[in-house]
């Protein structure tokens, strides 16, 4: 969740704008993104993405008539780790320097700036991260994870896997 203690932050430059008011973002369009257009959250509803969004700390980047056409978050504690997600520029606005421009502003927040860690996935921007610091990690043997890319999409019931889920009564 955001930090209560900051206010938002709003950066321009060129006519675009990033900012971290929540009360900016326009979700419909977040939502359209990543559920159909990343290959990270492909058929994301629309409620986890709220619930997302509620829960870190996000940046819009919006183009001068002020449509939203980026978007950033950060899971975190605030003390000591921070995980940079969701990160995208919609097509029409690439090439501008805006992905850059984005994580250097989400990278300098005064809430976030003292963190130990910083983390985050990428499959095809590699070089625009490690112009940040961001680097393979150091003991890659040692980073774990659970990946369950089919997630969002429809899923056999229980019948069909012979596996019951977790219930809550």
């Amino acid at each position: 969740m955001p930090d209560p203690e900051q206010a938002p932050v709003t950066v321009h430059r060129d006519g675009y704008t990033i900012s971290t008011d929540p009360a900016r973002l326009d979700l419909d369009a977040i939502h359209a993104f990543l559920s159909t257009e990343s290959h990270w959250a492909l058929g994301i509803p629309k409620d986890v993405v709220a619930k997302s969004i509620a829960h870190s700390l996000p940046a819009g980047v919006y183009a001068p008539d002020g449509a939203q056409v980026g978007f950033a978050r950060v899971i975190t504690d605030y003390a000591t780790f921070a995980y940079l997600c969701d990160v995208y520029v919609l097509d029409g606005h690439r090439g501008r320097g805006l992905g850059a421009w984005l994580t250097e502003v989400v990278l300098a927040l005064p809430e976030l700036e003292h963190l130990r860690r910083w983390t985050l996935a990428t499959k095809t921007a590699h070089g625009l991260y490690e112009k940040f610091g961001f680097r393979v990690p150091q003991w890659s043997n040692a980073y774990m994870d659970i990946v369950r890319p089919t997630m969002y999409q429809p899923q056999p019931g229980p019948d069909e896997t012979g596996v019951q889920g977790l219930g809550r009564e």
